[in-house]
Order: C-alpha cells, then sequence, then structure tokens
C-alpha cells in the first residue's frame, strides 16, 4: 500500500497546533522531526519535545485530496508559519525491519547479548535477551541503556529484587532477570513501555518474574538494585523517592545523564548514596553506587 506524505516546516509554537489541523483533516499519522539538527536533552516528565524549526510529517491515504488540504492548512495558517511544502508517494514498508539492518547483536561485559530476533547468540557461559525495536525506548544502542547494561553484566544478581524505574522496553527488568535476579519491578508513566515490558519478558521466558506498574500501580518497596535510566531533571526531583526504594548496603544505577549534568545529581544523592567513580560513554554517564546505611542515635 501506498500513502500520500506531506511534509512541512514550523516553529515550535505553531507545530503543535498544525499538527492537530492535520489530524481534524483525517491524517492517518502525524509526526515530529528536527529541522535543523538541534539535540535534544532535558525535556520535562510527560513533555513532547518541540524543536524550534520542526518538521510536521502527515500520512494521508491515497484517495485523500492533497490539493484541498493544502487549500485548507494554507487559509488557517500564516505563509510565513509554512516552509518548504513537500508532497510525496510512499511505498508502504516493514519499517522495523529496515531499522535492524542497523542492529546486530551486542554483548556486555562478556555475559550478556542483547540481539534481535533471528539473531540470536548462544555461547556457552552467556545468556541471551532477544529484543526487537518497539513502542519504548530501549534496545541497548543508546549508550544511557548500554551503561546500565554493562553494570548489570557485571555485578553477581543471583537472587536479588531489582527495580527498572523508567523501564520503557523493559530492557534493563529483563537483562537482570536473565542474569539470575529473583525478580524484576518495572515502572513507567507511559503506558506503552508497560506494554513493550510485558511483551518483551514473555518474549525471553521471564514473564513470572517481571511485574510492571504504572506509577500509580506501584507500591514502593525496598530492592536490592535500583536502576533509572531517566533523565537529569527527573533523577534529581526524585532523588528522595528513588534512594528510599534503595535497600541498605544496596546498590544505585543511575543514567540518562550528560557529563556536565553529573555533579548536580550527584549532590543531590550524596547524602544517600556512596557513588562509585563515574563511568562515561560518549556524552552520557552512568553514576552507581551503594546507599548508606542510617546512622544510630547514640
Amino acid at each position: 500500500m501506498a500513502w500520500h506524505q506531506i511534509t512541512v516546516t514550523t516553529n515550535e509554537n505553531t507545530a503543535p497546533t498544525l499538527a492537530d489541523f492535520f489530524d481534524q483533516l483525517g491524517a492517518v499519522s502525524v509526526t515530529y522531526m528536527d529541522a535543523e539538527d538541534e539535540p535534544v536533552y532535558e525535556p520535562a516528565i510527560g513533555e513532547t519535545k518541540i524543536w524550534s524549526n520542526t518538521q510536521v510529517i502527515a500520512l494521508y491515504e491515497l484517495d485523500t485530496d492533497i490539493s484541498g488540504i493544502k487549500t485548507a492548512v494554507f487559509a488557517q495558517f500564516k505563509a510565513d508559519e509554512l516552509q518548504d511544502w513537500l508532497e510525496e508517494y510512499i511505498d508502504d514498508q516493514e519499517w522495523e525491519r529496515a531499522w535492524m539492518e542497523f542492529y546486530k547483536p551486542m554483548k556486555f561485559a562478556d555475559r550478556l547479548w542483547v540481539c534481535p530476533t533471528d539473531q540470536e547468540q548462544r555461547e556457552a557461559g552467556t545468556v541471551c535477551l532477544t529484543l526487537d525495536p518497539g513502542l519504548a525506548f530501549g534496545t541497548g544502542t543508546h549508550p544511557t541503556t548500554a551503561l546500565c547494561l554493562e553494570w548489570l553484566a557485571s555485578h553477581d544478581l543471583t537472587d536479588k529484587v531489582v527495580i527498572d524505574y523508567g523501564c520503557g522496553s523493559g530492557i534493563l527488568a529483563v537483562a537482570a532477570v536473565l542474569l539470575d535476579a529473583k525478580i524484576a519491578h518495572a515502572v513507567d508513566i507511559d503506558p506503552q513501555a508497560i506494554t513493550s515490558t510485558d511483551s518483551n519478558a514473555l518474549k525471553n521466558g521471564v514473564a513470572d518474574k517481571i511485574i510492571s506498574y504504572l506509577p500509580e500501580q506501584f507500591t514502593p518497596l525496598q530492592a536490592d538494585v535500583v536502576l533509572a535510566n531517566i533523565l537529569a531533571k527527573p533523577l534529581i526531583d526524585m532523588a528522595q523517592d528513588i534512594c528510599a526504594l534503595v535497600a541498605p548496603n544496596g546498590s544505585l544505577v543511575l543514567s540518562g545523564i550528560l557529563a556536565e549534568q553529573a555533579q548536580s545529581v550527584i549532590d543531590a544523592y550524596q547524602p544517600y548514596i556512596a557513588f562509585e567513580p563515574l563511568v562515561q560513554q560518549e556524552d552520557w554517564i552512568r553514576l552507581n553506587g551503594t546507599k548508606l546505611l542510617p546512622v544510630c542515635p547514640e
């Protein structure tokens, strides 16, 4: 099946309204793309980041009157808000499979493989996590996830209770259980992340050892290992709540932090956590440490 695709560049204030208007005009889907290679580091929780110059891309079925769509849009918005209008025919593709040409098996700490379907590695002394691109963030290709996987594969998780806070695809929770954790609790604000986590747990044969929750469903508990691969600002804002999830002498692993943000995160957690030296990959760092024992009054 083929589609009509409309791409138009606009500013960050107009983009949401334009996207809504395309939707009202019957678009099958509407997405955003960065028009100028502007980096995105720190959206707030629940925020959809809009770049200062954003491409709004609308997909329509082939029988749609595209000239009528264009007339309606230009009647609704100022001409200087609509730059580089482009209409294209595009063929249907298996987008995930096309992307997977660039997604190859990855090995962490000589113990953990993360592999796409049909490329699983069966090597003595290792475990293999099967994961394909899907609804939620997290395949191990991004440094923030890779840093956490490297930590998991480097530590003895036998019979440990793990919390994956901000679980995304569930990759860290699944990896922990494959590496002999007793149980993993996976928490995320995005319902799609819960769906992906449950699917990946089932695919890897560990569904009986992973429990996934939206935050309002999660009753706080203390775990031997807590992983939070989010972003620096929510990590700082939730420092006390996240630390409360770590059992005394338990391990805390934080990621999603740019190198220049590291000290601010350390400062927020220092009263509770004894950090080891940070680990950096590209522009991103991992912080991991041990929860301090409470000081008993004399």
